[in-house]
């Protein structure tokens, strides 16, 4: 929620998808882009997988996945589920009597990889579980683990034999009356999983779910992570995104919504927009920025706020967001509320007076939106 206004060139118009309920949140059609992450805690360590979740959800993690790779799993998940503030996916890998537990302790939904859970009759199984349970189901398409007759069909993974395998399980479940599914089709490569997105967007009207699997460490994947989902968002393409970094997975959440809100597709908390810095700065940019990052994660009402070095851009920059800061000379700088200069302040003060003003933002705002609800 800014004061400057969407300009029609920023408007992206989204893949038209049919809508399905993951728990309490809706995926597809009309509703928000949804963040998910996973769990790397042993869903056997309770107290421990509870923690991470609840981090997460307060990062504003919108589902979470957790695997469930044997009966100890599943049973936990019971106790994991009641105690989760977001709806919890269960994260299914070969046994699909895991997924029957797993719709059984309540599990919101189930990813099913369709080329290790079995054949047709295993899949009849699970979706009368899920039937029964109220469970939806994502279909989980990965390039490293597609079936060997598409293998052998195509001789590697390619986006051909990744829709195929997508089509094909999407079959099964429809074949047995179940229509509360969506779908991913993942590869570590960019171009791999881009390209099979594509063709997948084309090919049904199911929500999609996005995520380059894989993607490597904290930098490097969130690079390849922004470039993969980033192009496809930008194309109107996914209703729930996850990315995957060897990280916290409190990162991935972080990660997803700056992917959406760089787009326009989310607005969660405070986006600033920062120089680098050079010679010309009035004060210490990167260390007021890293300052600002960490004191307003708190903030979850959308608000802009431009911290700029010098005169060159600041002014300009000012002009878009709701506050800003332009560095001048003698230790002070210019701080600029709705677009327009408002009072000079010296640069010691700079971190403290920011976060009031932000948090005196986010207070109007809230108490605005809920008079306009009542």
């Amino acid at each position: 929620m800014t004061h400057n206004p969407i300009r029609p060139w920023r408007n992206i118009e989204r893949r038209v998808s049919r809508q399905i309920r993951v728990g309490k949140v809706l995926v597809g059609g009309d509703a928000p882009i949804s963040v998910q992450t996973m769990t790397n805690t042993l869903t056997t360590d309770v107290a421990a997988t509870i923690e991470q979740i609840q981090r997460c959800a307060i990062a504003g993690a919108d589902i979470v996945r957790v695997s469930t790779p044997d009966e100890e799993s599943t049973r936990a998940l019971k106790e994991i589920v009641a105690e989760s503030p977001v709806p919890i996916v269960a994260d299914i890998h070969f046994h699909y009597k895991r997924a029957i537990e797993a719709a059984e302790a309540g599990a919101a939904c189930l990813r099913i990889n369709p080329g290790n859970i079995g054949d047709a009759r295993r899949v009849a199984e699970v979706v009368r579980a899920a039937k029964d349970h109220g469970c939806s189901i994502r279909i989980g398409v990965n390039a490293g683990s597609l079936e060997k007759h598409l293998l052998e069909k195509y001789g590697e993974p390619c986006p051909d034999a990744m829709v195929e395998s997508g089509l094909d399980h999407i079959k099964l479940l429809q074949d047995n009356d179940f229509h509360e599914f969506k779908i991913s089709v993942k590869a570590s490569d960019v171009f791999l999983a881009a390209a099979a997105y594509q063709q997948l967007a084309g090919a049904t009207d199911a929500p999609i779910h996005l995520g380059i699997t894989e993607a490597g460490g904290l930098m490097s994947g969130t690079v390849k992570s922004a470039i993969g989902l980033g192009s496809l968002l930008w194309f109107g393409i996914g209703d729930t995104i996850r990315v995957s970094l060897s990280a916290d997975p409190v990162e991935e959440v972080k990660v997803g919504f700056e992917i959406l809100k760089s787009l326009g597709l989310r607005t969660r908390g405070v986006q600033i927009i920062s120089c680098p810095s050079c010679a010309r700065q009035g004060f210490d940019v990167i260390k007021t920025v890293e300052a600002l990052e960490k004191r307003l994660e708190h903030i979850k009402t959308p608000m802009s706020l431009s911290i700029i070095g010098c005169v060159v851009n600041g002014p300009g920059e000012a002009l878009m967001t709701d506050i800003g800061f332009t560095g001048g000379g003698a230790g002070k700088g210019m701080v600029y509320l709705a677009g327009k200069q408002d009072h000079t302040l010296s640069n010691d003060r700079m971190v403290d007076h920011i976060v009031e003003l932000v948090e005196k933002k986010a207070a109007e705002i809230e108490a605005a939106e809920k008079l306009a609800a009542e």
